[in-house]
């Protein structure tokens, strides 16, 4: 089978690579489309993937659409060409399910996010499946394919995955050392217009109160301000599960972020208006994400539930124990997706 796996965020990277690397191996033909978003193709290059650009992400609401335009026509060509028998993206790919229909040939859309109004509605009446997981909020009807587990579980499954304490050498730190990542998103998200997150007196004031308790990093989509530039997380991307899974605390504004540290065992404070059903689900079943949504009282409330979680000297071991239980729940993600695409219905 002939299939084109289009990668439009670095999330999507780590998402499907397992997924893309099995299908090989089993002698199916893959072609990889990608977009100039961030460290995507840092990425794609660091883990030896082959891909044709189609495209960069825009910021600006009136590029996005000039932008999206373009990537259809490339990426119409590019599937011409190679005449796939299926088309794959992840969350709020457009450009996917509108070249699937161009070029009459089924695509499956990988979503977990309810709140991707504009993307979800460019995208799902073209996509032959969309798969969620099964703690997804929306009814997607007939189309939809629901699974036990979440897409961080597609690349941090202990089948895959196995943390590296390496990296905290080259930090300078040891794995009884208490440390705690901030993350800071860019807010420029079609969903996100007229959404801002943490202010800057919030981070200023989690950067101070984090300090009394072990070493504080930050990692932002946006450039750092000078007096926040000493915490920069200098590390390779790659690494970067790593340093989450050895993390006493992340706090932030990423959803991905948070997920993935709940696979991993590690708590995170999550800040978003809008929230995720797979954040709720990890915070509601398992204790390990703490949704904060109020704009007007996040920064106050979650910077409290941090501090609490931080007096807490049996956090870490306290969340292996919820990982574990995490983990016996959930299924192993790529393996679920190589047998949807190489058993689904929508590819016959």
């Amino acid at each position: 089978m002939k299939i084109l796996f289009d990668i439009a965020h670095p999330a999507h990277v780590y998402q499907f690579k397992n997924t893309i690397q099995i299908l090989k191996s089993k002698g199916h033909e893959i072609l990889i489309t990608s977009r100039n978003k961030e460290i995507t193709l840092d990425l794609l290059d660091k883990f030896g993937m082959d891909y044709v650009e189609v495209g960069t992400y825009n910021y600006s609401t009136l590029h996005k659409g000039i932008e999206m335009l373009k990537i259809d026509y490339k990426l119409y060509n590019l599937a011409r060409k190679f005449n796939p028998d299926l088309l794959i993206g992840g969350v709020g790919n457009v450009y996917v399910a509108h070249v699937s229909a161009l070029i009459k040939k089924p695509s499956i859309l990988f979503n977990d996010t309810e709140h991707g109004t504009l993307q979800n509605l460019l995208s799902f009446p073209f996509a032959k499946a969309i798969c969620v997981p099964s703690c997804y909020k929306k009814n997607l009807g007939k189309k939809e394919v629901r699974y036990n587990g979440y897409h961080e579980l597609a690349y941090l499954h202990p089948n895959y995955y196995k943390p590296n304490p390496a990296v905290l050498d080259e930090i300078g730190l040891r794995k009884e050392d208490a440390f705690i990542i901030l993350r800071f998103v860019s807010w420029g998200a079609s969903h996100d217009i007229g959404h801002k997150g943490l202010t800057l007196e919030d981070k200023r004031n989690a950067v101070k109160a984090f300090e009394k308790y072990g070493r504080v990093f930050i990692t932002s989509e946006t450039p750092l301000l000078s007096e926040f530039e000493k915490y920069r997380i200098t590390i390779s991307p790659e690494k970067m599960h790593d340093l989450l899974y050895y993390a006493t605390l992340l706090y932030g504004e990423s959803a991905t972020m948070a997920s993935e540290c709940a696979v991993l065992g590690t708590h995170a404070i999550f800040c978003d208006y809008a929230g995720r059903g797979y954040t709720d689900e990890e915070e509601i079943k398992y204790d390990l994400v703490y949704n904060f949504k109020d704009e007007k009282t996040m920064g106050k409330e979650a910077l409290e539930k941090a501090i609490e979680l931080l007096s807490n000297p049996n956090l870490k071991h306290n969340g292996t124990k919820k990982r574990n239980l995490l983990l016996k729940d959930k299924i192993d993600v790529t393996a679920f997706m190589v047998d949807f695409v190489e058993k689904s219905q929508c590819v016959k």
